[in-house]
Formats: C-alpha cells, structure tokens, sequence
C-alpha cells in the first residue's frame, strides 16, 4: 500500500491565534516550514484544506524517519526544525506517550509487529533516548521473532535486531530493572547463559536500590542459582555445530557439555535433538526424558517426543505430548502442524485437514499444510 507523502508549506498567519488555545509560549518561528501529510498521488494542494491532523501527521512522520523524507528535493531535515516539530506535537498532544505505547502494545499483541515498530519509531524520535521506549521496542521485535520460529521459520535477522535493541536499552545509565529481567530471559532464550545470568543478578542487585516486584526477585534467583558457574561455551558451540550440519562435532561438544553440567536440561535436550536428527529415536527418548525430568518441560521438549514416538510407532503417546504443549502455546505451528502429520499416520485424514487448515490460517505461507491441503483438493 502507498504510503501518504509529505509536503512542506509556510506557516498559516492563524497558527500563533490558534496555538495560544494550547500554549502561550510556542509560536510559529519564521523560516521554518510545516510538514503536511497529504493523500497518495495527490499533486496540487488546496491550503485551505489543511487541518491539523494533517500537521500533527506530517510532524509525526518526519520526527519518526528523518532520513527518509525530503524538502524540495534535498534529503536531510535541519535538526533545529525537528526539535521544534517535537515541541509543537507534545503541546497539542501531552498524552502522546500513554497513547502511542498502548497502541503499539496492542498491535504487538495482535502480532501486528510492523505497526506496533512504526508507532514505537514515533516514540522514539519524541522521547529520544528514553529507556522505556527502547525496551518496548527490544520486546516487539522479540516477540517478532518467536513468533516466526513458532511457525517453524528462521528468525536469525529478527534476532539480531532485537539484540541490537537489548544492547542499547543495556547502555543506558541507569538501566532499567524491567530491562535487566526482560533482557535475561532473552540471553536465557538464546543459550547466552552467562550474558542471562549477569543480568539477573543486576536485576536483584538492583532491588536493594528500589522496589521490585518479589515474585520476580524470586525467580531471578532461581534462575542464578541454576546458572551458577554455567559455561555456556560449549553449549552454543554444539548449538552452531547442529544447525551447520557438523553432527559429529555437535556430539562431541553436547557430550563434553553434558560431563560439566549433568543436571542442566538443557544439554540433555540438544542431546535429543541431535539424536533425533540421526534418527537414533529411541536414544533421543532417552535424552529427552532426562531432560524432562531436570525441568525441561517446555513445548520444544514435548515436540522432540512426540516426533520420536511418532518415529517409533507409539501414536498414542505422541498425540499426548502434542495435546500438552498445545495446551501451553495454541498458536503454535510446529504443534498443530505435527498433530496434522500424526493424524495422517493414523489414517484420519479429516483431522489432519482440520490441523493443516488451522495452520494455513495461522500462516498462509506454510508449505507443509498448503502442499498437503492441494494434493487433497
């Protein structure tokens, strides 16, 4: 969809009139131009249809990406015009940053991710550097990417970005608790182990400092304690050695791993991946319940089951597995899309339309379910 464009007009002789409605102290200041937002492909424009939503538009789209917007021809916008763009939106609008973060919490939510980022850009060029909105943002975009690898795709960029995202919001002095915890689940998430347990133990130091919440002290502490002189090299070592097909040598770093640290799951658990990629399933079974019973008892443990048991002809039990991670995350691909495969297994073939066109309508793109769904039309 074309985006609306923006053109710069001198400032009506009303402005001044009218901004006396909202503050005495901002004036038009000569020299400097309104941006105004008009409608796609719309060459000549009436000034006698300018509102100010249309100023209020323009400003907010020039505050948000600078860069991208010209004047008569010549990229770059004078920084002074951009400081008085912002001063003039927070006069007409002082409930701005209440409003555009609810917004972009909702969208986020919603999983709308591209305008929950758009209106948290906005955020940012009003409130530059403030902390709160960069963590916003470290949470959008992480949320955007464990939404992809729910549907089973790469989230490599997405990552990135949202670990650009914590290392800013991470340098900032002072940090902010809610992003030491936020930011240890993330490294938590990424098997970054001593990156995670630093944070968390900033996040509990912090709460000498001021208050937090004590169920979320709690947990921090658990989870230092069980990160408690984790070597987290070798991990992430034997994590790239899987996924750049060097199996062997992933073997070999699990199993050094899995000496240090016996009671980590998380080794167990790269343990049963990388068996079950060699189809070594009833060895991956083995791993997977270790990890199991060491605490791994999230929806990526009982996927690995299910898939082993599903190798081994236990149909029963795989679908239990998959009924209990679904339970935990009912929007997950990677479940529904193996309960359709299960269901095929078993003959109901009715189920499985009804898994992969579930899938289809969680993501359109998904060419398992829409490769199945066309060969059964």
């Amino acid at each position: 969809m074309e985006k609306a464009s923006v053109i710069f007009l001198p400032a009506p002789s009303s402005l001044d009139e009218d901004m006396l409605k909202f503050s005495g102290s901002l004036k038009a200041e000569a020299g400097i131009l309104l941006p105004v937002e008009i409608e796609p492909g719309e060459k000549a424009f009436d000034p006698e249809k300018l509102t100010w939503e249309m100023i209020i538009s323009g400003m907010l789209r020039v505050i948000s990406s600078p860069k991208t917007i010209s004047i008569q021809g010549k990229p770059g916008i004078p920084a002074e015009w951009i400081d008085y763009y912002r001063r003039f939106v927070l006069t007409v609008k002082p409930e701005i940053y209440h409003e555009f973060t609810g917004a972009s919490i909702i969208k986020a939510r919603n999983g709308e991710f591209d305008m929950a980022l758009e209106i948290n850009a906005v955020l940012e060029g009003l409130f530059p550097g403030s902390p709160g909105i960069i963590l916003n943002k470290a949470l959008i975009l992480e949320n955007r990417a464990e939404a992809l690898e729910k549907k089973g795709r790469q989230a490599d960029r997405e990552n990135a970005e949202a670990l650009e995202a914590y290392e800013t919001a991470l340098s900032l002095e002072p940090v902010l608790p809610d992003t030491l915890f936020n930011a240890g689940f993330f490294f938590l998430r990424r098997n970054s182990f001593a990156r995670a347990r630093d944070c968390f133990l900033l996040y509990v130091a912090a709460g000498e400092k001021s208050e937090i919440p004590r169920d979320k002290k709690k947990q921090a502490e658990k989870i230092i304690k069980n990160l408690s002189d984790l070597d987290d090299i070798s991990f992430q070592e034997a994590y790239d050695c899987i996924n750049s097909g060097k199996d062997q040598e992933a073997l070999a770093k699990i199993r050094a791993f899995i000496e240090k640290h016996p009671r980590v799951w998380n080794g167990w658990f790269l343990l049963g991946w990388m068996l079950r990629k060699l189809g070594r399933y009833s060895d991956s079974l083995d791993s997977l319940k270790k990890a199991s019973e060491l605490g791994g008892t999230n929806c990526d443990v009982q996927n690995e089951t299910a898939i082993c048991l599903m190798e081994l002809g236990d149909l029963k039990n795989a679908r239990k597995e998959l009924e209990q991670a679904l339970h935990e995350e009912p929007e997950n691909i990677k479940i529904i899309s193996n309960l359709g495969v299960l269901a095929l297994k078993a003959g109901k073939h009715q189920e499985a339309d009804a898994f992969f066109r579930t899938v289809l309508e969680l993501d359109p793109e998904d060419a398992l379910a829409r490769r199945y769904l066309e060969k059964n039309e």
